[in-house]
């Protein structure tokens, strides 16, 4: 059997899959089993944020491969130590983190640390979680429920109570009671259609929530490690968090989900844990993602990058103005509004036949993540193959 006729005969087929199978890449450019490459406009959504193959984060995961992966978090993991120092400086916020395996475990694991100290008074029991809609936290029961898009919801009830979705950040204010344990929100919403929350009114969102003492829980699982353009979102905005998750970039494609917090002495022995979190592997992989894009941060090749993508999709958009109704994004997590379904899906079919892989998203958003390392050919090419894909529409 090939690889197709054994994915539908033994994996559950919970994925509408492309007909392509990747074998090989390097930085954005992808090659399948056929030879033909692709530029990688997606990162693995968001994930790859170093490029595909990266000699160094290899090199970094080979040396620890052949001394030891696991022990558990029973003990103590020096490259797990050695991340959680480079997360939190590159962050400039006074944390702790908090090691998992995925951006649903770390929302998960925020949720936690909100909800026990909601409790530590003992008098009002604080346990609702205010989230936005269009918003996405991930796959579990409990996160499938703090995402605020309805049809995410089917099937899977009862969920556990005392999750609530404000239409927008405005609209939270009137949902905060003696009940709320904390606000949860992307600052940038990826799965809803990139869509860029308002500075000024998250910087007031923050003051009342801190005015309330009720911690405010920021999604970075898509926008952290430099997405965009900092360290955090958070950072961009110009907001301090109580509670921050990420994973995807960070981890440059090694499984790793993170929550760091300022509410340090919440969680106690027992109350929280993961068997693989942060194992030697995983944090190895963090170490050696986070010092290269720290690098390309100080060195501005992270900006000049940024600079050049934006530059020529900005062209794009304005050259085809009949296809697309708005650019959005920050950074390198950008989109553009497509002005239908149908068009959408006819540009995700014709990129990939002319070698370019891009992403959709809710609101009929056409969306880019590429690896932040993605280099000025690479962009080029991509940019051309799609004018090339789109010509016919």
């Amino acid at each position: 059997m090939n690889t197709k006729e054994l994915d539908k005969k033994y994996v559950l087929q919970t994925y509408g899959r492309g007909d392509i199978e990747f074998v090989s890449g390097d930085n954005a450019t992808l090659t399948d089993t056929e030879g033909k490459k692709y530029i990688d406009f997606t990162s693995g959504i968001g994930v790859v944020s170093v490029g595909h193959a990266n000699a160094r984060v290899n090199a970094a995961l080979c040396e620890q491969i052949g001394k030891i992966t696991h022990t558990s978090n029973l003990y103590n993991i020096a490259p797990q130590a050695k991340a959680a120092e480079a997360i939190v400086n590159a962050s400039g916020y006074d944390m702790a983190c908090f090691f998992g395996n995925s951006g649903a475990e770390a929302n998960e694991g925020a949720i936690k640390i909100a909800r026990k100290h909601g409790e530590r008074d003992g008098e009002i029991k604080r346990y609702k979680i205010i989230t936005l809609k269009h918003s996405f936290h991930g796959r579990t029961i409990t996160t499938v429920k703090a995402t605020g898009q309805e049809a995410m919801h089917n099937y899977f009830g009862p969920f556990p109570d005392g999750f609530v979705y404000a239409d927008d950040i405005q609209a939270i204010e009137a949902l905060l009671d003696d009940h709320t344990a904390a606000v949860m929100i992307e600052l940038i919403q990826g799965e809803g259609g990139v869509e860029p929350q308002d500075k000024e009114e998250v910087k007031a969102l923050e003051k009342l929530l801190k005015s309330k003492h009720i911690p405010l829980i920021v999604d970075e699982v898509q926008t952290g490690g430099y997405r965009t353009g900092e360290f955090t979102a958070s950072q961009v905005y110009g907001i301090t968090p109580e509670i921050i998750t990420l994973a995807k970039g960070v981890g440059g494609g090694v499984p790793v989900g993170i929550v760091m917090t300022s509410l340090k002495s919440v969680l106690s022995p027992g109350d929280h844990g993961s068997t693989f979190g942060g194992n030697y592997l995983s944090s190895t992989a963090v170490c050696s993602v986070v010092e290269i894009l720290n690098e390309l941060k100080v060195s501005g090749e992270l900006e000049n990058t940024s600079t050049y993508f934006n530059t020529k999709l900005d062209k794009f958009y304005e050259t085809n103005k009949k296809l697309f109704t708005q650019k959005v994004g920050i950074g390198m997590m950008c989109g553009l509004r497509v002005k239908d379904a149908d068009t959408l899906a006819s540009i995700m079919s014709n990129a990939k036949d002319n070698g370019v892989m891009v992403l959709r998203a809710g609101r009929n958003t056409l969306r880019f993540l590429p690896p932040l390392t993605i280099t000025k050919e690479e962009i080029d090419e991509g940019f051309k193959a799609l004018a090339t894909a789109i010509s016919s529409l």
